[in-house]
């Protein structure tokens, strides 16, 4: 047998091995093959996209005044920013919550329940909309559900809802420019050069 001949039935093996722990050779079903459908290609990172041009968005004209509402709520406008609606978060939010990824899809899922949750309250309490109740009563409605740990009972769901989008408001806010520039992050700059770090910082680290 020549070497050619040995390298073909080498190389058959090998690959035969995965298919028979795949089939016959094992009592255990075999595992479930991956579909092969993702999400599409990746975005070209030098293009500019505006709002719904990578995927449609999804939120409606009531749960767009929803959101707003509760964006203003969280990290409301003052004299040194000009908060969360005004940056933009809302959009920010429609586009999380409409993108078909995993996380995405599961805040999706628990966002827009969220919604339908505040609107359902300010309906009880006030007779009116969550987007078009007063700032005090959105506020006396978010008292419930504010903080997590201490939430009774029944408002367990919508406490977890609210400490999602809480989060996502102020990531949104604080990623955006006004809102690194509040914080008076430094980072994220082109520098034309570098000369190190100051000699106090070095000074302060122990480094000669």
């Amino acid at each position: 047998m020549d070497r050619r001949t040995s390298l073909k039935w080498m190389l058959s093996a090998a690959s035969a091995l995965p298919l028979m722990q795949l089939t016959g050779c094992s009592s255990e079903p075999p595992p479930k093959l991956p579909s092969g459908v993702g999400y599409g290609a990746d975005p070209d990172l030098l293009k500019v996209y505006g709002p719904g041009v990578l995927w449609p968005l999804t939120l409606s004209a009531r749960q767009r005044r929803i959101a707003t509402a509760l964006c203003d709520l969280i990290v409301p406008a003052d004299a040194d920013a000009p908060g969360a609606v005004g940056v933009g978060v809302v959009g920010f939010i429609d586009e999380w919550v409409s993108a078909p990824y995993p996380q995405q899809a599961a805040d999706h899922e628990l966002i827009l329940p969220g919604f339908d949750w505040l609107d359902a309250q300010a309906e009880q309490r006030f007779s009116r909309s969550f987007g078009e109740s007063s700032a005090s009563q959105r506020r006396a409605i978010c008292d419930d559900i504010c903080y997590l740990p201490r939430a009774r009972a029944e408002f367990r769901q919508a406490a977890e809802f609210f400490a999602r989008y809480r989060d996502l408001t102020i990531g949104g806010f604080c990623t955006s420019p006004q809102g690194r520039q509040y914080l008076g992050y430094v980072g994220n700059v082109p520098l034309a050069s570098f000369d190190g770090p100051p000699p106090e910082v070095l000074e302060l680290v122990g480094v000669g």
